[in-house]
């Protein structure tokens, strides 16, 4: 019997790469998005795509989710500098919209439930400490402080009639049609390939460990077909061990992909966010994941897309691939309410 899944954040950065993986492996796929990116479209594709349905996660109701096997939930304001314009919506949207889907899933006889979680979760780590899903988490902004409310508030959900499981993902990279430039290794990409010049404005000794989006959508995969008592309440790391890198790393690894570029780096900066990671959990929960990519492989994918596209400065700077631009654009454009709810524009009558 095919699965049928319902995966929010369809026309985000991971949602558009995850809606074709999973018809790719048989599973019936059907996208929720409320739209705000999806304007943005850096490069064409021809490959099978999801319904999807038009509408906010926090109007979603028990009528949307009938006839689904499950759950993938990605659909939230997606990164720190966007959580922090106003942390009170951000809470609104991402902890209470994410607590209200589940709740609705729960009611709806829906037992599989995927959470995209974060490793931002973990914030601040100690110089020598690696972490991993029984660290104590740290949260430093209201992006990562939701994520760790949703997962309390559903590990108390889990039973019999439910299996929440928690993808704390990794720092993202890598291709997508709706491309997303404000993440370090993308942004780095775009930089050397528009300018030909890396400049990092810190000493780029913070740690981050990386995932490709694919290797994300893989996770997705078998999280919601492996079996119930392996997943059922867990958290873990999505990501590879191998693939934790200081930010002046990265900026080396981008430099030497893109010929001619140059890269300079600055002096110790403000952002206190350093932490690595250990990954080896999903291996026993998951025991086929494996990452296909490195960041050389993603740099070099993103510099052979920048490439096929001839992508300019405009196109990189354009506000769809960056969170917190096209959200602005759509409010001062009265198209956004205050809570970020979609505002219907009058037709003009003549």
């Amino acid at each position: 019997m095919t699965m049928k899944v319902l995966f929010t954040g369809a026309d985000g950065y991971i949602g558009t790469l995850l809606g074709p993986y999973l018809l790719q492996r048989g599973i019936e796929a059907v996208g929720l998005d409320t739209g705000f990116y999806r304007s943005g479209w850096l490069y064409p594709t021809n490959v099978p795509r999801p319904m999807i349905i038009s509408k906010d996660i926090r109007s979603v109701t028990a009528d949307d989710l009938k006839g689904f096997d499950a759950i993938a939930h990605l659909a939230e304001l997606s990164n720190d500098p966007l959580g922090q314009q106003d942390p009170g919506l951000t809470h609104e949207i991402n902890h209470g919209g994410s607590v209200h889907l589940a709740n609705l899933a729960r009611k709806a006889g829906i037992k599989r439930f995927v959470y995209m979680s974060s490793c931002s979760v973990y914030g601040v780590g100690k110089p020598d400490q690696i972490l991993d899903e029984t660290s104590d988490v740290n949260p430093q902004t209201a992006y990562a402080e939701c994520k760790v409310k949703v997962e309390n508030d559903l590990t108390k959900m889990a039973g019999d009639d439910f299996e929440p499981c928690f993808l704390r993902n990794a720092t993202a990279y890598g291709a997508s049609p709706r491309q997303r430039f404000d993440i370090v290794l993308n942004d780095l990409c775009g930089l050397a390939w528009t300018t030909k010049e890396i400049k990092l404005l810190s000493d780029g000794t913070p740690w981050r460990p990386l995932v490709h989006a694919l290797d994300m959508c893989q996770a997705v995969y078998l999280s919601l077909t492996a079996p119930a008592d392996a997943i059922r309440g867990q958290k873990y790391n999505v990501g590879s061990s191998d693939q934790n890198y200081r930010v002046r790393e990265i900026a080396e690894i981008v430099a030497k992909e893109f010929p001619g570029c140059t890269l300079s780096i600055g002096e110790q900066g403000g952002d206190n966010r350093s932490y690595r990671v250990n990954f080896d959990k999903i291996q026993k929960v998951l025991p086929t994941f494996k990452c296909q990519w490195t960041a050389q492989l993603g740099a070099k994918q993103m510099r052979k897309v920048f490439e096929s596209i001839d992508m300019t400065e405009e196109d990189f700077r354009a506000p769809p691939y960056t969170r917190l631009k096209m959200l602005t654009k759509l409010r001062k454009a009265h198209l956004l309410d205050d809570k970020l709810f979609w505002k219907t524009p009058e037709l003009a009558t003549v």
